[in-house]
């Protein structure tokens, strides 16, 4: 590994692409930083302590924690991803869209530009919204976090926070333009990781104070670089499918014959689906937080962290968000219509529906088992934490409370930093850009971090 960051550096172009990276992200960290005028910093500090568990504590994940401090980037990057999932939708739906994106490079452009538009939108209406809401709350001690409302906070409010998430917006382009990696990812990555040192000062604390015992951490690190290891394994993971070419003669040259494949990715939807399914189940601990009415408050409790329903819609929900965007990214039919218009097949399958039949029977099959394993990996920190309250199943519940053990209803009472859709991004971002730097080390004849079953270089 020394040996191949050695070579990174010693690769001017490479060198600098990686230096830019480094500088740019460094620059958004420091702008987290920047606190957002008109906002007491001791009452909202107060009030964050109770939005664990809501889709506010949701968002600020995806901020880097900028929401929860008020900064200029208390938005993230979040009104960009969400501009681009509303426009990957309106292409299935809206024949305009769906001839821009096969248009090409021109096309991409387009779709590019109607996202950024669509950002500073969303911009305007949430920084519009937070700054209604920043200035009806008052903090469990009764201060007020906004101490002088009104429409020039209001305005401000809005211009600070859609110029800060337009600014990531324009860092994450030049990252994915001049520097090494996807720029947005990075940035989402920097956000959670930031993250990691106070969470490894938790279990420090909490081992010291006798909290938290020394087999139970050793347990829990065992444990998370065995969920590391099966992100890993199962995020390369794929269906290959033989396509063959037949032979084609133009003129005095002969075209196709050759073997290759069409990849399926097991988890081809990425962390999309758990992202909709987190967004939606964490909407009735939000309401909760603003009304005190009984009914609010009992189907907040129903959704807490462990309960039975909340386990089980959240489970449901990521696997029918699974297979709803997996649909909408990939089309059979368009892959079936493109492999007969270049002379492709499936051996065995004729062309046409029959090839578009069989390609989504095998992608709805490896859809599936990509579904069950982010609700695996979605509700395994959750029950690291709090455990399975069966307690609240009807009929069963008090038997199986008593009988099983305190680590299944209760957990393990840790403080579990990285949530499964944290420990995806991280994970899924780290090994993209490694990617992307060991495609340039080869192309250029080094030796990169795979070694296993790679011809070496010239200079090998």
């Amino acid at each position: 590994m020394l040996e191949s960051i050695r070579n990174i550096f010693s690769i001017p172009d490479l060198r600098k692409r990686v230096i830019y990276t480094l500088l740019l992200l460094a620059v958004y960290r420091i702008g987290a930083q920047i606190p957002n005028p008109g906002v007491s910093a001791d009452a909202l500090a107060e009030f964050w302590q109770t939005q664990k568990g809501s889709i506010l504590g949701f968002y600020d994940l995806f901020s880097g924690r900028a929401m929860s401090r008020m900064t200029i980037f208390a938005l993230g990057i979040m009104p960009y991803i969400s501009a681009s999932i509303i426009l990957q939708l309106l292409t299935v739906v809206w024949p305009y869209l769906e001839r821009l994106s096969k248009e090409g490079e021109l096309g991409r452009k387009k779709i590019t530009q109607y996202t950024r538009y669509g950002t500073l939108v969303i911009c305007l209406i949430q920084s519009f919204g937070i700054a209604i809401f920043l200035e009806s709350l008052t903090s469990p001690t009764g201060a007020k976090i906004v101490p002088n409302p009104g429409w020039g906070f209001r305005l401000l409010t809005m211009l600070t926070l859609t110029t800060g998430t337009t600014f990531i917006m324009w860092l994450g382009e030049q990252i994915s333009e001049r520097g090494i990696g996807n720029g947005i990812s990075l940035i989402i990555f920097a956000g959670i990781v930031v993250g990691l040192p106070s969470g490894i000062n938790s279990l420090v604390t909490g081992l010291r104070t006798g909290n938290m015992d020394p087999l139970r951490i050793i347990f829990l690190g065992v444990l998370m670089l065995a969920v590391i290891a099966f992100i890993i394994f199962v995020e390369r993971g794929q269906r290959r499918i033989p396509v063959s070419y037949a032979k084609r003669v133009i003129g005095r040259k002969v075209y196709g014959g050759q073997s290759t494949h069409l990849p399926l990715r097991v988890n081809t939807g990425g962390v999309i689906p758990i992202i909709f399914a987190a967004s939606i189940i964490t909407i009735p601990a939000t309401l909760a937080n603003f009304s005190n009415a009984p009914i609010l408050q009992m189907i907040a409790r129903q959704f807490g962290m462990g309960m039975p329903l909340y386990n089980l819609i959240y489970i449901a929900s990521i696997i029918f968000f699974t297979y709803f965007y997996v649909s909408i990214i990939f089309n059979p039919n368009d892959v079936a219509e493109n492999l007969q218009k270049y002379g492709g097949f499936i051996p065995g399958i004729r062309p046409g529906k029959n090839t578009a039949d069989y390609i989504d029977e095998v992608l709805s099959r490896i859809t599936l088992v990509g579904a069950v394993y982010l609700a695996a990996i979605a509700i395994l920190p959750e029950f690291l934490m709090t455990g399975f309250k069966v307690g609240a199943l009807p009929w069963i519940g008090p038997f199986l409370e008593a009988n099983l053990p305190k680590w299944f209803t209760q957990g393990l009472n840790v403080d579990f930093y990285f949530g499964g859709t944290s420990i995806l991004i991280v994970v899924g971002v780290a090994m993209d850009t490694l990617q992307q730097i060991e495609a340039q080390l080869v192309m250029r004849h080094y030796d990169g971090f795979l070694r296993s079953g790679r011809i070496r270089g010239r200079r090998g």
